[in-house]
């Protein structure tokens, strides 16, 4: 295969087995270029201990290393957080939401650096190709995109650790680790090894971030969670800062084995997969953040939401954030959450977060009107005319079948 020469090009860096080899590769099949790395830290943590000097060692001229956990936090986990939406029911969207902040600031540095070119670890087969190709779409479209797994040989974990003792590139992953790894403050999935069979229970020695509910305290414990327009911004009481919050509530869910999902979901390049993802701060946020609009929605806003909320999801899961209609439907759920204030009570038990309490500063719930007992605010003998005039569709078809 012919390949064009490039002379700089930056790659979304991870430290990982994949973009490791890949620094070698593409000074080896594209002329030698100048390689850049980039990493954002979003939450990775361990993980980015002594990896300038990986980058470095694996043949990078330099290595950026941009704590954008703010940024995260604030502008993309908190939208999604607001608009509640989930893929297929269960995921929460945590390396789908992250994909497009790494790639608009690698695409920037690429701008800045005077690059002629962009390059990432993805694999033929997921959807963070697409999540990264569409922003650079939208952040640098004149640059070349590498995608080294559709184009070398290396078809295996096997292939890559035998490439990196080849080229001496320090790797940490062995064959007696084989799970496919994303971290960030969000959560971690787990994909590959025993999960490539659907049937298998996973192994308790994969988890990384919680507790299994088993181990998880006998005790149980209680977490407020105060939000004002959707957004959280306390925990019992205490006003945090969006990190430090989400921090906070990783560490209690996980200490009570919060936040395991198991799903087989359908990928946007039309195969299935089989994950395992860890969301602990994240599943007691969006169980209070519900609770609150259970009080402060009406009940057509709060139906619609759900609704809207489903295409959100797959726009966001399809690396579509950098959208007109990503932005369209973010103003939609702007305008719902203006009124999602208040706090809510969750019991934490043995992996389970129980909502216990929720009150919002705009409630739409009336005791006096929602009481058993007979009040002036609602006369229950209006009722019999409302039933018949809803019910006067069903009535006629009736008639009209002849019952």
């Amino acid at each position: 295969m012919e390949r064009p020469k490039v002379k700089k090009v930056v790659l979304a860096y991870s430290g990982g087995l994949d973009t490791s080899i890949i620094v070698p590769w593409l000074k080896q099949n594209y002329g030698n270029p100048e390689v850049i790395c980039y990493c954002g830290h979003l939450g990775q943590d361990d993980e980015l201990v002594g990896i300038e000097e990986k980058a470095i060692a694996s043949g990078a001229s330099k290595c950026y290393v941009e704590d954008v956990r703010e940024i995260f936090v604030r502008d993309y986990l908190f939208p999604l957080i607001q608009s509640g939406a989930t893929y297929e029911r269960l995921y929460l969207l945590g390396t789908s939401v992250a994909r497009p902040l790494i790639a608009k600031r690698q695409a920037e540095i690429a701008l800045q650096e005077g690059a002629d070119a962009l390059s990432h670890g993805c694999t033929g087969k997921g959807n963070d190709q697409v999540r990264f190709e569409l922003t650079y779409m939208v952040y640098a479209p004149q640059l070349k995109v590498i995608a080294p797994w559709r184009e070398w040989n290396i078809r295996s974990r096997e292939d890559a650790l035998d490439y990196a003792a080849e080229h001496n590139v320090p790797v940490s992953a062995t064959l007696k680790s084989i799970y496919s790894r994303d971290r960030n403050i969000w959560h971690m999935s787990h994909e590959g090894g025993i999960l490539e069979n659907p049937w298998h229970e996973p192994e308790e020695e994969m988890y990384t971030l919680t507790n299994s509910p088993e181990n998880a305290p006998d005790q149980a414990e209680y977490v407020e969670i105060g939000f004002v327009k959707g957004r959280p911004v306390s925990v019992n009481g205490q006003a945090m800062g969006p990190v430090e919050l989400l921090i906070a509530l990783n560490n209690l869910g996980a200490k009570h084995g919060i936040g395991r999902i198991d799903l087989v979901e359908n990928r946007l390049v039309g195969m299935k997969s089989h994950g395992v993802y860890e969301t602990p701060g994240g599943t007691l946020i969006r169980t209070a953040h519900q609770a609150i609009e259970q009080l402060a929605l009406d009940r057509d806003t709060l139906h619609y939401k759900d609704v809207v909320a489903h295409r959100y999801a797959e726009v966001v899961y399809y690396g579509q954030w950098f959208t007109p209609l990503r932005h369209a439907l973010q103003a939609f759920f702007d305008v719902t959450q203006e009124n999602v204030t208040g706090t809510a009570r969750l019991k934490l038990y043995k992996g389970n977060a129980m909502l216990v309490g929720r009150k919002a500063d705009r409630t739409l719930y009336n005791p006096d009107i929602a009481s058993f007992t007979m009040s002036d605010s609602y006369n229950q003998k209006d009722a019999e005319g409302f039933i018949k005039i809803f019910g006067l569709p069903m009535k006629v078809q009736a008639l009209v079948d002849g019952k």
